[in-house]
């Protein structure tokens, strides 16, 4: 627990390196994937998903749906390989995107996509 708090500490590894992501499709087999949800596997690089802080790569299955959610704080999108679409529009490798704390949206990854995602905190699904 956190002194004074109440909430457990996050512990991170003391560094965290991924080299050549933009290549990541070539060697996605170096990485343990797991079930995240239908079509979408995730690699986690820190965080819990559930609370505080998070980064992961996610790796979405072509055809793949985005389900409904809200961001109670900042998201960072990074597409590493493939693209994604929603109402802002579609993003493809090299494309960052930020969505500020309260935006809400829904997508698809019609081709399939590898994602770096950071969460300033965790993501609601509804």
């Amino acid at each position: 627990m956190t002194p004074g708090h109440g909430e457990p500490a996050i512990v991170l590894p003391p560094v965290i390196e991924l080299r050549n992501l933009f290549q990541i499709i070539e060697h996605q087999e170096d990485y343990e994937w797991e079930y995240f949800r239908e079509g979408v596997d995730i690699h986690r690089l820190y965080g819990d998903g559930i609370t505080g802080p998070t980064a992961a790569l996610l790796r979405y299955r072509e055809a793949a749906p985005i389900p409904p959610h809200v961001h109670e704080g900042y998201e960072h999108i990074l597409v590493l390989n493939g693209s994604q679409q929603d109402a802002e529009g579609k993003i493809t490798t090299g494309t960052l995107r930020i969505h500020a704390p309260g935006t809400t949206h829904i997508g698809t990854a019609e081709a399939g996509c590898i994602v770096l995602a950071i969460y300033e905190k965790p993501v609601s699904f509804f």
